[in-house]
């Protein structure tokens, strides 16, 4: 049976998640703690007119009215007459030449206190203005003053800005894969809910009286059969001998696979496809073949749903490609860069927000698959700047987007005279990166080699790390006991900890007694609604409950400096993990409850 998400269980999530990128919480108080009172309406109404502005300007989003920061509820203390004018805020606090498109403006009765609920949709006709002609768009958690002239549309743009949200009237609940839908909503937020109500809460369906209306972002994202709704919803990838495509009796391409499905789907066998190919083999110095990953692989990875996230899914008769050649790989998605963002924004990786599929995105970012757009770029050109390889190349010819990695280093001198010395080696790209990272005896640590190199898994963390041990090259300086001490005394993350020392094998080495394998089997967590200001030690601190946290990751702005309101945390054992994603009673850091769930590979 179809069920509606009713207004009130929409209130009841937004406590338990807290804010966000979609989200915001509005008082209608002012004052201190002891002595609040009601705040002017008119004041309230300009708020609230920022905020639609800026989400509708961004990707859309929801704003309560009567719930502080906190997410304590104080309601609305204000008359009827009163009342009634924030709801209509948006017909006389926001331009008229530019409405927004919202979807409800409602009053909410919740345990008493009455709150304004409002639901807007992003904006594709206009760039939207306050009635002051002030223009705002989101920015994390918070709705910015932002040049209209820097918010533009074309109007070919309309049709791939609104694909995502449009209503397939022939789709039906029983189109979608509800294991999959129940495997995505499993955290402590979302256990209970049914696959109906989930779906609603993410705006993906409607229920519209009769039945359950799905949006196309439900069933690229979820579908049981997805070339049924979309018949190019698919990745498919080349490899090319060489460095350019030729064609005739040259011809040099070779398709190595194809792979169809849902957003989820694709991106889980387009990687494993695409994962073999990212290595080459060489002949070792102990006259062994062996197989090294030449590019990031976190790069590539982050590049790859990056093109399923942002696709242009109004093209319906293309699909993604992925070009391996001899020095570069491409991946070239359907539909140009959208015209609010240039190729200059994204090269100057300050974390421009834009998304043209608004509800797809939003699925994929809420549940920790995908960063921003603009946040996932920053990441793949700060991980081929640490390898030492050229920076990305970004395009947008012929209605498509083009993101290209070289396999091309680039060394200071200083560097390079320092790898020279190691050349009889012949290190693997990965290999390099560990060893310039100990120039002239600097100490290493684990974290830094999980970053700098780019690795998505412990096991191939461990392998590189007894590569380096058995050409005697690498070396513990800390015993893991006295890592653990020196965490604790300088309240950082164990994975933190400088341990690691890089000597030329002639070099005298230290004491192998020192010399221990690593056997954390290290496993992490994602963390939501966390404080703007808060410390990894803070984290920490209060994670440690449930075992030795080996690391804290807190994403940061390029702007402000602030954290993005989500996080991890990685523990050294798998069990201390299970614990934290368990527990019963809920976790505060600074006043905001903190909801745990499982990190997505």
């Amino acid at each position: 049976m179809e069920e509606l998400l009713k207004l009130k269980e929409r209130v009841a999530i937004a406590l338990e998640i807290g804010e966000s990128y979609y989200r915001e919480f509005k008082s209608a108080l002012e004052g201190n703690s002891e002595n609040k009172a009601p705040r002017e309406i008119k004041e309230i109404c300009n708020d609230i007119a920022k905020t639609l502005v800026a989400f509708a300007n961004a990707d859309g989003g929801e704003l309560f009215v009567g719930i502080e920061d906190d997410n304590s509820i104080t309601g609305l203390p204000h008359t009827e007459d009163k009342i009634s004018s924030i709801l209509h805020t948006h017909e006389n606090y926001i331009l008229k030449d530019t409405p927004i498109p919202l979807k409800r403006a409602s009053l909410i009765d919740y345990i008493g206190k009455k709150i304004a609920y409002f639901s807007v949709e992003k904006g594709s006709k206009y760039v939207h203005l306050t009635s002051k002609g002030e223009c705002f768009q989101r920015k994390d958690r918070e709705s910015v003053p932002t040049a209209s002239e820097l918010i533009r549309f074309e109007r070919e743009e309309n049709i791939s800005r609104e694909y995502d949200r449009q209503f397939v009237d022939l789709a039906s609940i029983t189109d979608l894969d509800l294991t999959k839908i129940i495997s995505v909503s499993q955290n402590n937020i979302f256990k209970s809910m049914s696959p109906e109500k989930f779906l609603q809460y993410l705006e993906l369906a409607e229920f519209d009286g009769n039945r359950l209306r799905l949006r196309r972002a439900a069933l690229l994202l979820f579908a049981k059969h997805p070339t049924k709704w979309h018949p190019r919803n698919q990745v498919r990838i080349f490899r090319v001998k060489g460095t350019e495509e030729k064609t005739g009796e040259n011809f040099n391409v070779h398709e190595v696979g194809e792979t169809s499905g849902n957003c989820f789907q694709i991106n889980e066998q387009s990687w494993e496809m695409l994962r073999p190919h990212l290595t080459e083999t060489r002949f070792s110095k102990d006259a062994i073949f062996k197989t090294q990953i030449i590019y990031p692989e976190a790069a590539c990875k982050e590049a790859l749903i990056n093109a399923i996230t942002h696709r242009d899914y109004s093209l319906e008769g293309r699909g993604i490609e992925v070009k391996i050649f001899d020095d570069r790989l491409e991946i070239i998605s359907p539909g140009k860069l959208l015209s609010s963002l240039t190729i200059k924004n994204l090269e100057e990786l300050k974390g421009v927000h834009q998304s043209r599929n608004t509800y797809i995105s939003r699925v994929l970012r809420e549940f920790g698959y995908i960063r921003e757009l603009g946040e996932g770029m920053r990441r793949i050109f700060e991980l081929m700047e640490s390898n030492d390889l050229v920076k990305p190349k970004l395009e947008s010819p012929n209605k498509t987007f083009i993101i290209t990695l070289y396999y091309k280093f680039v060394y200071t001198k200083e560097e390079k005279l320092w790898l020279d010395s190691f050349e009889q080696y012949n290190l693997s790209r990965e290999q390099k990166t560990v060893v310039r990272l100990g120039n002239n005896g600097r100490l290493i640590s684990t974290k830094e080699i999980f970053e700098h190199v780019g690795i998505v898994s412990e096991d191939a963390y461990r392998q590189l790390i007894e590569s380096l041990r058995k050409l005697g090259i690498l070396h513990n300086k800390l015993s893991r006991n006295e890592a653990h001490s020196l965490a604790r005394k300088k309240r950082i993350s164990n994975k933190s900890v400088p341990r690691y020392q890089i000597t030329i094998p002639s070099q005298t080495i230290i004491p192998s007694s020192i010399e221990e394998l690593d056997t954390s089997d290290y496993a992490k967590v994602y963390l939501g609604n966390i404080p703007y200001e808060v410390t990894d030690s803070e984290i920490s601190a209060v994670f440690e409950q449930f075992g030795d946290v080996s690391d804290v990751t807190l994403p940061k702005d390029f702007i402000t400096g602030k954290t993005q309101g989500f996080g991890f945390v990685e523990f050294e054992k798998k069990v201390s993990a299970e614990k934290a994603l368990n527990h019963k009673s809920p976790i505060f850091i600074k006043g905001r409850k903190i909801y745990v769930q499982e990190y997505k590979k």
